[in-house]
């Protein structure tokens, strides 16, 4: 979701009985694979230009000066197939805290709800879509010189694909009277706000009130995916209250999607998988429980530094957690260790390690604002040190007492054993920062390094890679791609709205006119960011606010790298913080543990985080010392 739970359980729709409703279900899941196929023959072409654009330029000294080019174009389609793809499986993000408490009837009529308002968001701009479709004729690449409607075309392709899709959900509804209320309150809602339109108009920036913090609000915590809700109240927003034509929401989501820098995503998400199935994640662990499975305590201080290096990967914390947990924890249960302390420093150290390059909020972060990816990069080692510091003070003072009378400690044999089948996934994360460093690939680029690494790690050394895996994970990682990138696409139409509305200005007015200069800037930071990292997750809260804030970061006098680091560690908090931090669910998902046994542990880790943050705020130098 970077990181994000991708809870889909709740809306998947009851299977129907029988008659057309079966049908309609048949027909739905014949109709998977036409997105599913293409957006996993993408996440292979994409790598494919990549590594070849690299091989050409570093090794060759013959650029291909169409790679990029044609990168993008790829790039753009991936992102909507991949749209379609997590929108068939459930898997667009979505706060499901709060429907999680209500009765089971409520709740399944949200989920219909859910469905209707996502349904009236892809009416409203399949037309609008293929305008601006139509409109890129008159555009041709420079490089590969072809009409630009090749790439825009994927845009009312996927709208239209999810239209189909939420239609045929929709059919699918076993509970009629559901179906019928749920369509009535999402069209009497938008026939309201259409009749009340004379009277928005005048109000000015109180519309930014009723339309992104009330109506936002309520779509949200009724579980609508957040890329939805954001998208219909955008387009709520400018066509109730303003002249602006709908194809411009098009454009600024063409635009947020569009950002070569995030084809990181696709192939961090890939690579993290790569690493799991190869069998180089549990190489490392394995490497580090053999030095401290002795210590009380040990292998909780294994998972904090397992959770550090393979971050150092994948880029992807639910790739991150899904490819240690299952390594560690059976013999951490044999130890002793409570399931709910295990849950509980598994999602703190998803928070502690945000900051780790390639991280996808860093990338994101980058591509919003303009900072060097390179020195985030650099910038994001140390604060993850200093909080992973925190966390194994709270592990000691849990397990000062713990029974380690039957554990063996290892040999330096079985030691030197263990390292000499880590070394090829330790060297990983060395020779991804190396080739960005050495200027052989750029921080795009240097992903399908990785993963040409590990699959010959994977074919050639561990002797492990099941083919039959491989559709799966291209897949996989295409629908979690999709869903990061359209709700990156809808939060920059939302930003821009509020850009355009003068917000921006107006923030930029109060919080430079803050008394106490840079601390209470930076504090004031640090508690919004909690806030939005557990309601709205990391990436969509950064492309909201990121434009806005780090302006004011440099006006009152805090260096950049150094906001970034302070902003992610605050929205890493809260996405891991229980009871609406999604990432603390995924934890919990990927555990196989009952959010409930977690809840208590993780105060203690919790505390550790903040005050982590805190100093890496009033320390400076923890985040900028090294550029």
């Amino acid at each position: 979701m970077e990181h994000a739970h991708m809870d889909g359980a709740t809306l998947a729709l009851p299977e129907p009985a029988s008659g057309w409703r079966k049908a309609v279900v048949s027909l739905n899941k014949a109709l998977k694979p036409v997105a599913a196929i293409p957006a996993a023959l993408l996440v292979i072409a994409e790598v494919i230009v990549l590594f070849v654009g690299i091989v050409s330029r570093y090794v060759l000294h013959t650029p291909i000066v169409w790679s990029d080019e044609l990168a993008g174009i790829l790039f753009l389609w991936l992102a909507m197939l991949g749209s379609v793809v997590a929108f068939q499986r459930a898997e667009h993000m979505r706060m499901t805290a709060i429907v999680g408490m209500i009765r089971p009837e409520a709740r399944l009529f949200l989920d219909v709800f859910a469905t209707a308002a996502t349904f009236a968001f892809l009416l409203l701009v399949v037309r609008p879509a293929y305008e601006f479709a139509a409109d890129e004729v008159f555009v041709t690449t420079p490089a590969l010189g072809i009409v630009n409607t090749w790439r825009a075309a994927a845009l009312p392709v996927g709208v239209g694909l999810m239209l189909v899709v939420a239609t045929l959900r929709l059919a699918a509804t076993a509970n009629v009277k559901h179906l019928a209320a749920a369509i009535a309150a999402v069209g009497t809602l938008i026939g309201v706000l259409a009749l009340l339109a004379p009277i928005l108009k005048p109000l000015g920036n109180l519309n930014l009130l009723i339309f992104f913090v009330f109506i936002v609000g309520a779509m949200v915590f009724a579980a609508v995916p957040i890329a939805f809700a954001f998208g219909l109240a955008t387009i709520g927003y400018l066509t109730l209250t303003t002249s602006t034509p709908d194809v411009v929401v098009i454009g600024r989501m063409d635009e947020g999607m569009s950002h070569l820098i995030l084809l990181a995503v696709p192939m961090f998400v890939f690579l993290g998988l790569l690493i799991e199935m190869t069998g180089m994640a549990r190489a490392m662990v394995g490497f580090l429980a053999s030095l401290l499975g002795h210590v009380r305590g040990g292998l909780q201080y294994v998972l904090v530094g397992a959770m550090y290096l393979v971050s150092g990967i994948s880029g992807s914390k639910a790739a991150d957690m899904a490819a240690i947990a299952p390594v560690l924890f059976p013999e951490m249960t044999r130890r002793g260790a409570k399931r709910g302390d295990l849950v509980a420093l598994l999602a703190a150290t998803g928070a502690q390690t945000e900051t780790i390059p390639p991280s996808l909020v860093l990338i994101t972060i980058g591509s919003v604002t303009g900072v060097s990816i390179a020195a985030l990069f650099t910038g994001g080692l140390l604060p993850a040190i200093v909080l992973a510091v925190g966390l194994c003070a709270v592990v000691w003072w849990r397990y000062r007492r713990e029974d380690l009378s039957h554990v063996q400690r290892a040999t330096r044999r079985e030691i030197g054993r263990s390292f000499l089948i880590a070394i090829p996934a330790i060297a990983l994360p060395f020779v991804i920062r190396a080739a960005v460093v050495e200027g052989v690939a750029t921080a795009t680029e240097v992903s399908t390094i990785g993963i040409v690494y590990s699959v010959l790690a994977g074919l050639f050394i561990y002797r492990r890679f099941d083919w039959r895996r491989l559709y799966p994970m291209l897949v996989e990682t295409a629908a979690l791609s999709g869903a990061i990138l359209f709700i990156i696409g809808a939060a920059t139409g939302m930003a821009w709205a509020l850009t355009q509305s003068g917000f921006s200005a107006s923030l930029a007015k109060f919080m430079t006119s803050l008394p106490g200069g840079a601390p209470i800037f930076l504090i004031v930071t640090i508690l919004a960011f909690v806030v939005l990292g557990s309601v709205l997750e990391g990436i969509p809260a950064i492309v909201l606010f990121g434009p806005l804030l780090f302006p004011i970061a440099r006006q009152v006098g805090v260096h950049e790298v150094h906001y970034a680091m302070v902003v992610v560690l605050a929205m890493g908090i809260g996405l891991f913080a229980p009871p609406f931090g999604v990432g603390y669910y995924a934890a919990c998902a990927i555990s196989r543990i009952h959010p409930d046994e977690g809840m208590g542990p993780i105060l203690a880790y919790m505390l550790a985080l903040v005050l982590g943050t805190v100093i890496v705020a009033a320390v400076p130098w923890i985040s900028i010392g090294f550029l």
